[in-house]
């Protein structure tokens, strides 16, 4: 209201001759509107994804805007779509799993890598199962999500070599997409699920399945750094080095919301519509597995751990992606 009068308050100096005034108070108006035009940082995301939740809460908080860049979400409705709207320059970064920067990076398109998440996945099995540990799992159909070159499948089948069983020759493996892993290990027709952990959280919630073992247990039996961040935010390193100050500001209101996540329970009635939870015990398994995947701040041992679990998962020791690569935040 108070602008269109002040607009109307100008058309009245002009029609009266006072175009010098009418100017001058032109200009005055548009200051404020000049001094809130803040850099744009352009993000895809998956519409239903993890980090959807706290890149909502940044919004809905005016995080963004308190660190003086305004977020633009462009949800999309899958990973193809997400990768290809950051490799097509329509958005300038994405959510990305290590193990596909590491290969962008070997085809000559290296990402600047922000820590996400440290949730692996995890290995469940029904509730009244006899599975107690990894040698059980020998002989067992195990459901793997994500594929043959799934860095949880990869990263358990070396545990298990270590304690002399190949897992892929000794049991009937099945790939397959999360949902459909699911309702087979509700029906019986898998013994054993390898997914991601979301889907864990949702089986546990509704009692069909108990973990048998975090995936992310894994790195410390491979003399690894724990809570490794295996999921980041990526943008593309030419321009991150263009943008460095607005990667700054992006990293510090994600700091900021994975601390009112972790502190604050109150803070997730805001994004619970995204997590599409049945009912409260599936909204608390998922706000709980999602605080605890929140990784510690990278430092030169826990970036020399992701670049050792880049060649354990099949990656050549002279091509693993740099730790410039690797985003630190400012002490």
């Amino acid at each position: 209201m108070y602008l269109h009068y002040g607009f109307l308050h100008v058309w009245r100096w002009l029609l009266a001759g006072f175009s010098l005034p009418g100017l001058l108070l032109v200009g005055l108006w548009s200051l404020p509107l000049a001094a809130e035009t803040l850099p744009a940082l352009r993000l895809s995301v998956l519409q239903y994804g993890t980090a959807h939740w706290e890149l909502d809460y940044i919004q809905r908080e005016g995080l963004d805007r308190q660190q003086g860049f305004a977020l633009e979400l462009h949800p999309v409705a899958n990973l193809p779509a997400s990768r290809l709207a950051l490799t097509s320059k329509t958005v300038d970064g994405a959510v990305a799993d290590l193990l596909w920067v590491q290969s962008r990076y070997e085809a000559g398109a290296a990402l600047l890598y922000v820590p996400f998440s440290s949730r692996i996945g995890e290995v469940v099995v029904a509730p009244d199962s006899s599975i107690s540990r990894i040698a059980d799992l020998a002989g067992k159909r195990i459901g793997v999500a994500g594929g043959p070159d799934s860095k949880g499948w990869i990263l358990l089948q070396r545990v298990a070599a270590g304690q002399g069983l190949d897992l892929a020759a000794s049991s009937e493996i099945q790939y397959a997409a999360p949902p459909l892993l699911s309702e087979a290990l509700r029906r019986g027709r898998l013994d054993a699920v390898v997914t991601y952990w979301h889907f864990a959280a949702r089986l546990q919630a509704e009692g069909s399945a108990r973990t048998l073992m975090p995936l992310s247990d894994l790195l410390v039996e491979l003399s690894l750094a724990d809570q490794l961040p295996v999921l980041g935010y990526v943008f593309r390193d030419d321009w991150g080095r263009q943008n460095r100050e607005l990667v700054d500001r992006f990293a510090a209101a994600l700091r900021q919301a994975k601390q009112a996540l972790t502190n604050n329970p109150d803070a997730w009635e805001s994004v619970r519509a995204l997590m599409r939870a049945r009912d409260d015990r599936t909204f608390a398994a998922l706000q709980s597995g999602f605080v605890a995947g929140t990784p510690p701040a990278l430092d030169d041992e826990r970036i020399a751990s992701l670049q050792q679990l880049l060649v354990l998962t099949g990656t050549a020791p002279e091509r693993v992606m740099p730790s410039s690569l690797f985003y630190r935040e400012h002490p």
